[in-house]
């Protein structure tokens, strides 16, 4: 018993809050067939991977003010000097993370394929009245458009019909960041 109490503390310890105790379950079931890629009339939505990072580099870049604070106040993400090379890094990690069935990331493009819109992040979460964390952003260019109120309520809509969470948690969205953080 004291084994296992010095290795949960070591846990929390390593992980700083304690977020790898909510990978310690399956974020998805096992048997629950991860959707690979869904459409509408406006955008596609698939898998991201490594061969998307011209364009997803072009859509970030070109974004960088609005996409300060997507993924909360304290958000450093996109920098100015974000590399090629470093985008091309996280979207193989993205992809290797997906492939592990740990978290979801999803790319957001054009239905011609030529441009990425944007970005959906499915991630697990270690807020006890929430499933799971979902995030997403659309490029600048096309917020006036209305895509990014599309785009939520088209997620909205797929994770509540296809996925298996009971009460996924939309920061700065459903739930401001804020109260998102406290929790």
């Amino acid at each position: 018993m004291k084994l296992y109490t010095i290795n949960l503390l070591m846990l929390l310890v390593v992980t700083g809050s304690g977020q790898a105790l909510a990978q310690t379950q399956p974020f998805v079931p096992a048997d629950f067939e991860v959707p690979i890629v869904f459409e509408n009339d406006y955008f596609r939505i698939r898998t991201l991977t490594v061969n998307d990072v011209v364009k997803d580099y072009d859509a970030v870049m070109s974004s960088l003010d609005h996409l300060q604070g997507v993924f909360g106040p304290n958000s450093t993400w996109p920098s100015s000097d974000l590399t090629f090379e470093q985008d091309l890094i996280d979207l193989g990690w993205h992809q290797k993370e997906f492939q592990r069935r740990s978290t979801f990331a999803y790319t957001v493009v054009s239905l011609d394929e030529k441009r990425v819109l944007g970005c959906i992040y499915i991630n697990p979460t270690n807020k006890n009245d929430f499933d799971a964390n979902i995030t997403m952003w659309v490029r600048a260019d096309i917020v006036e458009d209305g895509y990014d109120v599309i785009l939520f309520e088209t997620v909205r809509d797929w994770v509540s019909e296809i996925w298996p969470f009971q009460n996924p948690g939309y920061p700065g969205r459903r739930i401001g960041w804020d109260q998102w953080l406290s929790l």
